[in-house]
Formats: structure tokens, sequence, C-alpha cells
């Protein structure tokens, strides 16, 4: 009877054992590539438009990391995350030396994977129109030194162009998420928030330290320095923002830099080296090229998406 009861028991065991290893439907590897899932935590209705808000940037990232790199774009490697958005405009795979072109790609995977992370918590919205062309880039630049660069600036032409170009990017995302993060109730939107915040970081400070170490190299064929770039490049950015000081270039004042002890800034920070934040408005001044959330161009000819950007394209 002993020997009955010690065979059921282990009979019992190894198909409890079985139950737990047979796959299910809802596993969680499943979710994590199923660009139309949701996360089950319930997310506050008031943190999914400032979820929703940054796949404006992050659908820029990634299709600007995916052709920089690979030649091609979301509408080869992961279409269901466009939900049927216009392909961009003007965007192509840039002359890149082997070292750059292997980080570049690692972004590029990495925004797509931000697009998923997003899309699995909150619905999300098509991927806007983007104009991602040399002449959009140029234009910046050139607004950027208050005169009209020639030959004009191609973001694709090298890899230092790339690099500057990519400098543009990665930052005003983050700042984004710096300026989110408080304002968000739930866990699940807090949690998303942080994770995103880390990678964008990570991606930023990787474009300044290769910038910084040519951050005395003169950019062919203007003959002006890296350092000189980045810094017009924020002074710009800090103009369109219209909130002060929020951006700072690789090489800065002194007095600016950490503790007031040092020039060389390969990462941004204020007083206390805390990171910048900014406001939907802000970012969409910047990225518009216009200084007025009211008013799309730039990278954004027909305007952002979401919530939050439409509602101030509607209020004109």
């Amino acid at each position: 009877m002993a020997h009955f009861a010690h065979t059921t028991s282990l009979l019992a065991s190894l198909l409890l054992l079985l139950l737990l290893l047979l796959p299910h439907s809802n596993s969680s590897d499943e979710a994590d590539f199923d660009d139309n899932d949701f996360e089950s935590s319930p997310v506050p209705l008031s943190d999914v438009d400032l979820l929703e808000f940054p796949l404006n940037l992050e659908y820029l990232e990634a299709e600007f990391f995916l052709y920089g790199s690979l030649g091609f774009g979301l509408d080869t490697v992961a279409p269901n995350l466009t939900m049927g958005g216009p392909k961009p405009i003007g965007v192509k795979k840039a002359k890149l030396d082997p070292f750059t072109r292997d980080v570049i790609e690692q972004f590029a995977w990495q925004e797509v994977g931000h697009l998923r992370a997003i899309k699995r918590t909150v619905r999300g919205f098509p991927r806007p129109q983007l104009d991602l062309s040399a002449k959009s880039f140029a234009k910046v630049f050139n607004l950027a030194f208050g005169r009209v660069l020639k030959p004009p600036f191609d973001p694709y032409a090298n890899s230092l162009n790339y690099l500057l170009a990519s400098y543009l990017i990665p930052y005003v995302g983050l700042t984004g998420y710096v300026g989110a993060n408080p304002k968000l109730q739930g866990a699940t939107s807090k949690r998303l928030v942080a994770g995103l915040l880390g990678v964008e970081s990570g991606q930023d400070a990787v474009i300044r330290a290769l910038l910084y170490q040519q951050a005395l190299v003169k950019v062919h064929p203007y003959g002006i320095t890296v350092a000189e770039f980045t810094n017009r490049l924020s002074d710009l950015r800090n103009k369109l923002g219209q909130k002060g000081l929020k951006d700072e270039g690789l090489l800065i004042p002194r007095y600016i830099g950490a503790e007031g002890r040092i020039s060389g800034n390969v990462l941004a920070g204020d007083s206390y080296s805390i990171s910048y934040d900014r406001t939907p408005e802000e970012i969409l001044r910047i990225v518009y090229g216009s200084g007025d959330e009211h008013v799309p161009g730039g990278f954004y000819p027909k305007g952002a998406d979401g919530h939050i950007a439409k509602s101030h394209l509607q209020s004109e």
C-alpha cells in the first residue's frame, strides 16, 4: 500500500512538472515579439499620452539608424510597427567605417525594441511622415551657424558627418523622458520610461564620446572643429526650446562644467550634473525647427502624431 502511495505521488509530481514545461500561448517570449500585445498591468489614462508621445522620436531614431547602417528601415525589419504610416523621405545608407556602422546598427535594433516596448504598453499611432533627407539636415546645420554652409551639410557622406547628425537625436529624446518621469502615475509607466531613458542616455553618451575624441578635428570642407559644431547645435536647441540652458556642447566654459572645474563635457548636465528635462512642447519646437509647437516642419513636415502633438496643431 505504501509502495502504491509512493508511486502515485511520483506520477503526480511528474505530471505537474510536464504541465509546467508545456508551452503556453501567453508566454512572455511570444509577448516580447507580438507588436499588438499590451502589458497586462493597467496604465492610468493620465499616463497614456505621455507614453505615446515619445513614439515620434523613437520612429525617427529607428529609421535613421536602420537606414544609416543597413540601407533599409522598419518596412523591411518590422513592418507591423509602422501601423501603415508613410515611408520616410530621403533617408539612405551612410558611408560609414566598419566600427561606426557596427555601433549604429546596435542603436538601430535597440530602437526597434523601444517601439515594441511602448506598443506593448499603449496602443500608439502610425509612423508619422518623417523627412530625413540630407536637405532636411542641412537646414538644421544652416540654422545652427546662422548662414548657409557650402557645400550643404550631408549626414550620409561619411562617419564623422553621420555622428554629428546623430548628435541631434537621442539627446532630445532623453530630456523628454526625464521631463515625463515625475508626471507619471503608474508603476508600469515609470518602469518603461526609466528603461527607455537608460538606453537613450547610453546612446547619447556613446555618440558624444566618439565626437569628443575628435573635438579639435576640423570637419572637411568647412574648417570648423567638431566641438564648435556641437556647441552651435546645442545653442540652436536651447534657442528653439525657449526654456534657457538645457543643452551643452562638448567643450564649454569652465564655470559651466562639472563642479565648475572642467571644460570637457562628454556628458551634459546641470550645475549638479543632473540630466536636463524638457516638456513635449519644448521638444516639438526643436524637432519642428520652428521654435513653435504649433508650426510643423523640420523632420516632421506634417507634424508629429499623438494626442499631445495634435492638440497643438488643432489649436491654430
